[in-house]
């Protein structure tokens, strides 16, 4: 897991146009027409621009932001199979590839043996957290986490992500990059065009970084229809640019402004867009890498937006929840089984 010092990033990386935002209009000057002054055209008053209306026009303009998503298209592709693998104890396993932003991402795909059910198997995309992109393989790392949903009758498809592995494109990060989201979306529409699959069982799974794709991704494909978020990077961008890694372990300031800004950038700002759809998180108390406040966070988020949250916490456990991996893994599964 990377450590990231988000403070910087946030306030000067994509808070670039929010000055231009906050200027005071200008009241109509004369005209020149025809060599001669004319006045300018009467028009009604401009309405008073306040603070928080900048700080929301200047967080929507951001890429990362939930209406920029919003705003574009996730077609997705068919997914071509690259590479057959050893099967699983009751599913298939291969590598395949699919087209995000014409750009070939790589992914782990499983698909249980048998029938499929009426209208096709209910499946889960699958997101990995950070690791090193240029350390990354398609075969490596996650693999008891996917077995257990592909044993229990999951279709998956686990992204490589952008850069990552033999996929294509730039690695540039999670947070203040909408790749890694869009190829998440992308991975998405794929899996709805497989014959196999049943287009409207589909849920997301997220580890660490991968928690805050799959809480984005759910806010912006309405037919994705729940997540299970593990050791999420899901507070508030306001609360990971003060609260995370601070240097020297000093809390962070922000002042008001700035602290809204990053609020209405956050996916946090849209939870009573989930309409009832299900989340479940789970999140180790000595984690080092993810702070379990983090989910604490969220969990009052979802709360305060009337939404439904499962919440678990694993006293002492760490990022990994390496000591109740079987518990949380059944509680995941009896999850999706409920709500796909």
């Amino acid at each position: 897991m990377r450590r990231l010092i988000l403070g910087a990033a946030l306030a000067l990386g994509l808070g670039a146009g929010y000055v231009a935002l906050t200027q005071p209009e200008r009241p109509g000057r004369p005209e020149r027409s025809g060599g001669q002054l004319q006045a300018a055209p009467e028009a009604s008053p401009p309405r008073r621009t306040t603070p928080d209306d900048a700080a929301l026009r200047a967080a929507a303009a951001q890429p990362i932001s939930i209406p920029a998503l919003r705003a574009r298209r996730y077609p997705g592709s068919a997914l071509t199979v690259r590479r057959t693998l050893a099967p699983g104890a009751n599913y298939t396993r291969q590598v395949v590839s699919y087209q995000s932003e014409g750009l070939r991402i790589n992914a782990l795909l499983t698909v249980p043996r048998g029938t499929p059910p009426p209208g096709g198997w209910p499946a889960i995309v699958f997101n990995h957290g950070y690791i090193p992109p240029d350390e990354y393989r398609t075969t490596e790392r996650y693999v008891a986490y996917q077995d257990a949903f592909a044993r229990a009758g999951f279709v998956t498809l686990k992204s490589d992500y952008r850069g990552h592995g033999d996929s294509e494109g730039e690695a540039l990060g999670g947070y203040t990059d909408p790749g890694y989201t869009v190829d998440v979306l992308n991975a998405a529409a794929s899996l709805k065009q497989d014959p196999r699959v049943n287009r409207r069982r589909l849920g997301l799974w997220g580890h660490s970084m991968g928690g805050q794709l799959s809480l984005r991704a759910l806010l912006v494909d309405r037919e994705l229809k729940a997540a299970s978020l593990w050791a999420g990077v899901v507070a508030g961008y306001d609360l990971l640019s003060t609260d995370w890694n601070p240097p020297g372990g000093k809390r962070r300031t922000l002042d008001p402004l700035n602290r809204r800004y990053l609020r209405l950038l956050s996916p946090n700002a849209y939870l009573k867009d989930l309409r009832g759809r299900p989340l479940q998180l789970h999140h180790g108390t000595a984690d080092k890498d993810v702070p379990y406040s983090f989910q604490k966070a969220l969990a009052d988020d979802l709360r305060a937006a009337g939404q439904p949250v499962e919440a678990y916490r694993y006293e002492g456990d760490n990022h990994n929840l390496s000591g109740n991996l079987g518990v949380a893994l059944q509680r995941s599964v009896a999850f999706f089984k409920r709500h796909l």
